[in-house]
């Protein structure tokens, strides 16, 4: 396993119990959700690590970074060249770290991560300096537009590209969709390679507040506050692409429309799963069997 810095911080019972406030489920009145006039008891996370040394914070979240592409190149998403997932630096908050150029996504290590600055000049990294153009702009304006993001992911996997051609929303009609609900976007828009300043503007601005993206004959786009998060997405949305098309392709077998959820059920289940802590929390199994299978040398 990864060793853990000296400067990290697990979370304490205190702190357990403090994630549980926080989240945004939380109802006003006290520490219970409303569901149909009930009150029922949330679900409760624990935290990510917190650090006192920005320098071991980095070192800690690129090798989070380099597993992000191990999962990606273990689930299939890798398409050429194509696909970028991109850290912000915490020690320089204007500058984020990315796949080199070509490089494959399941062979990544943290050595072979690049740090670029916004205006797209590659500072540090491994031997690879080759910056896929793309990726710089439609990263660099996602993270200069929301300062809670700490990790963005695009990639033309199969089912979200297929879905992205329809140009709509998921629809909430499972518990897993509800991560989703009314936090996605659709971005109606395509313009070839993402090669001009204004196009990553423009992507950034349909992504709004939002954890998700659907761009339209393009793909899936996720972010999040937490490296894990922001891949937890990612890897839900496309599963859930997936199985948009197959409840379409059922209905247009058999007729009728699929069963949409309740709004009240759907907010409610949102609110216990779709916050950060619960994003985060549920991404770390794919992380650990990323580890196990990688061995040390995804850390080198």
């Amino acid at each position: 396993m990864a060793p853990v810095p000296s400067s990290v911080t697990p979370p304490a019972e205190t702190e357990i119990a403090q994630a549980a406030e926080d989240a945004p489920s939380r109802s006003r009145e006290g520490n219970m959700i409303q569901q149909h006039g009930a009150e029922i008891q949330p679900l409760v996370f624990t935290k990510p690590p917190l650090f006192t040394d920005k320098h071991e914070e980095r070192e800690y979240l690129k090798g989070r970074l380099a597993l992000a592409f191990r999962i990606f190149g273990r689930n299939g998403y890798d398409e050429g060249v194509a696909g970028h997932i991109t850290l912000r630096d915490p020690v320089k908050p204007d500058h984020f770290w990315v796949n080199p150029f070509g490089t494959p996504f399941r062979y990544i290590k943290k050595s072979d991560l690049l740090l670029v600055d916004h205006d797209g000049n590659v500072i540090d990294g491994g031997k690879n300096r080759l910056l896929n153009i793309a990726a710089y702009m439609i990263h660099a304006a996602i993270h200069a537009a929301r300062p809670d993001v700490i990790c963005a992911a695009h990639c033309h996997s199969t089912y979200g590209r297929t879905f992205s051609t329809l140009g709509r929303e998921i629809d909430i009609s499972t518990q897993d969709s509800c991560v989703f609900y009314k936090d996605h976007a659709v971005y109606k828009s395509f313009k070839g390679v993402v090669l001009a300043r204004e196009e990553g503007h423009n992507i950034a601005r349909a992504l709004g507040s939002k954890k998700a993206v659907i761009l339209q004959n393009h793909g899936l786009l996720t972010v999040g506050s937490t490296v894990e998060g922001a891949i937890f997405n990612f890897v839900t949305l496309e599963n859930l692409c997936r199985t948009q098309l197959l409840a379409d392709a059922a209905c247009a077998g058999r007729g009728g429309k699929p069963i949409l959820l309740d709004e009240e059920d759907a907010e409610f289940t949102y609110k216990s799963l779709g916050n950060p802590h619960a994003v985060w929390f549920s991404g770390l199994p794919s992380f650990e069997i990323a580890e196990r299978e990688a061995g040390p040398e995804v850390f080198e």
